[in-house]
């Protein structure tokens, strides 16, 4: 018969063994609460961290699982049950366990949510992806990988390219080439955006690679940002002064920019000595003047500084004379 008030003045003995440390004897006033009311799980739950700190985690598993059970007979309280659960996640842990610990705190927020398992859940998930990720690189297969896509891009068939090349960069994620394949599938299959990021991985990781560049170059074209192409092709020129492809993209950026008035306007305005014109105050009021008074232009232009700056302007496309 279970004396439910005697087991917890066993468990109160062996909680204050437990705080001083005293690990053998909190264990012996547990086993006593245990057999005064073996109905109780929150006992078993209290050998369990006896166990965890005694770097047994073998009968610390052991011993929530077995509160657990016992719990789950007797309807315990879900956070005694999310706590042994817990218990067993922080057990597999220690033992560098990382699937099983994820699984069991994985188990205890299924009983009851708490910050800290949440936390730990987060923790493990990410490090448990982060080594599934690097234990699948695999710089041979990356090469494959790659050839089979330029196989599939050479034929013009652009969704198996990109297929193997993706395959590529998970297997070898360092290497800036696959990524400059890959934004060439891409821009073939007009996924500009997705062909831009590529290009800008490729670069990152090899600055001096000219073909990174070049291929940002075509994807900001086709995206109508010539401009910034014409920077990217200029990158291509410095590390290759004699590259055919970025000498005629930067002049074809250039051309089509100087089509586009509203790029012009755009390139203009990032000119230092553009900004600095219109940051003064006087030739703001100049030009407000010039707005409301064409005429005003003339007797502006009587004076050579100003003269200067409003041809910068006029040249610039900022400003025109109605």
């Amino acid at each position: 018969m279970a004396d439910a008030k005697k087991a917890l003045v066993a468990k109160e003995k062996g909680n204050d063994a437990y705080k001083m440390k005293k690990f053998d004897e909190a264990l012996q006033h547990y086993e006593e609460a245990c057999r005064l009311d073996p109905t109780n799980m929150t006992f078993l739950n209290n050998k369990a961290a006896v166990y965890f700190e005694q770097e047994e985690y073998d009968k610390c598993i052991a011993e929530c699982e077995r509160a657990i059970e016992l719990g789950r007979e007797h309807r315990a309280d879900f956070t005694n049950i999310a706590k042994a659960f817990a218990r067993i996640g922080k057990a597999y842990m220690k033992k560098d366990d990382d699937d099983n610990a994820l699984r069991y705190l994985n188990k205890s927020l299924s009983e009851h949510r708490t910050p800290e398992i949440s936390k730990l859940v987060l923790e493990i998930d990410k490090k448990i992806k982060e080594r599934d990720r690097l234990q699948y690189i695999n710089p041979e297969i990356a090469l494959e990988e790659k050839n089979k896509g330029n196989e599939y891009f050479q034929k013009g068939n652009y969704p198996d390219a990109l297929k193997h090349y993706t395959e590529a960069i998970k297997r070898n994620p360092d290497d800036a080439k696959v990524y400059s394949n890959r934004a060439a599938c891409y821009t073939k299959l007009m996924e500009f955006n997705l062909a831009l990021k590529d290009t800008e991985d490729c670069i990152r990781l090899d600055p001096t690679f000219v073909k990174g560049y070049l291929r940002k170059g075509a994807a900001l074209i086709a995206m109508k940002e010539p401009s910034k192409a014409a920077q990217a092709y200029q990158k291509a020129l410095e590390i290759d002064p004699n590259c055919q492809e970025a000498q005629d993209g930067y002049r074809n950026a250039v051309i089509t920019e100087g089509n586009d008035p509203e790029a012009v306007r755009k390139r203009a305005m990032a000119d230092p000595e553009v900004q600095q014109i219109l940051a003064d105050p006087a030739m703001r009021l100049i030009l407000e003047q010039m707005h409301k008074d064409p005429n005003a232009l003339k007797e502006h232009l009587q004076n050579p500084d100003i003269a200067q700056k409003i041809e910068k302007l006029l040249e610039c496309g900022i400003i025109a004379i109605r």
